[in-house]
């Protein structure tokens, strides 16, 4: 039995889970987080191995156990945004628990990163690259993550810096959890899973992300048809850092929020 996740909530409202990305930590949010609890009750919680939880870990670290301890702390019937693989992790929230899920936002995220034959997405010797480093430097590793995911934004140097500035005041991830996330982004497929879904589905993309490549967008609607897109036309992986006002229009629409 695992201890339970540190987490924390702010301001009232609709509950929302916010969950970051491979790497990083809830600090990711703190350019929109305090815009978001004027009308959320916003719970912020590091995914297991990272930030204030690097030293909560499930005695297996994959997809179904992390998600399972995030399901364990948080209210029923809460929306989540969540980015890239907390996207991923919000998704399995959904199918194997979805009493928690009123509804998804699902930021620069897939059911499936790593690329194949009938799929877009992460090269399988990105990933290769990145476990090997791993063992070498983190600071390196993730700065080279952090370099690919603001490919394309005009305001990539801007975007990494101000990632930095935010998560640098957490705990640094645990390597176990590092080398499981990198496996879960590897390996993971939600695609036969999307039809149980049952609750809003909204998603956003950017369309110079080589993370979540735009020509994967029709395949998804496709698996999932019910579920609602957008695309921001000039944001790589992280368009609520490098378009926050253009990213809080559209989220306030996702949970029809009036701000």
């Amino acid at each position: 039995m695992s201890n339970p996740l540190f987490f924390e909530t702010r301001g009232q409202g609709p509950n929302l889970v916010l969950l970051h990305g491979w790497g990083l930590n809830s600090g990711v949010w703190e350019p929109i987080s305090h815009i978001l609890e004027q009308s959320f009750r916003i719970t912020l919680l590091d995914l297991p191995g990272f930030g204030r939880n690097a030293d909560v870990l499930p005695a297996h670290y994959d997809l179904d156990s992390i998600s399972s301890m995030v399901a364990d702390c948080i209210p029923d019937k809460s929306s989540f945004l969540g980015w890239s693989l907390g996207g991923l992790v919000a998704q399995q929230l959904a199918i194997s628990h979805p009493d928690k899920v009123e509804s998804l936002v699902l930021v620069a995220s897939s059911p499936k990163f790593s690329e194949s034959e009938d799929w877009p997405g992460i090269k399988a010797n990105v990933l290769q690259v990145f476990t090997q480093q791993l063992e070498k430097d983190f600071s390196k590793t993730l700065d080279r993550f952090m370099a690919i995911q603001a490919i394309g934004s005009e305001s990539a140097k801007q975007d990494i810096k101000l990632i930095k500035s935010h998560i640098q005041h957490y705990p640094i991830p645990d390597d176990i959890a590092l080398r499981a996330g990198l496996n879960i982004l590897a390996n993971a497929d939600l695609r036969s899973q999307l039809s149980a879904i049952n609750c809003p589905t909204f998603r956003l993309y950017g369309r110079l992300d080589s993370l979540v490549p735009a020509k994967v967008i029709p395949l998804i609607e496709s698996i999932q048809p019910s579920n609602l897109s957008h695309v921001f036309a000039h944001a790589s992986h992280a368009p609520f850092i490098s378009h926050p006002e253009e990213f809080m229009q559209i989220l306030y629409k996702c949970l029809n929020i009036t701000p």
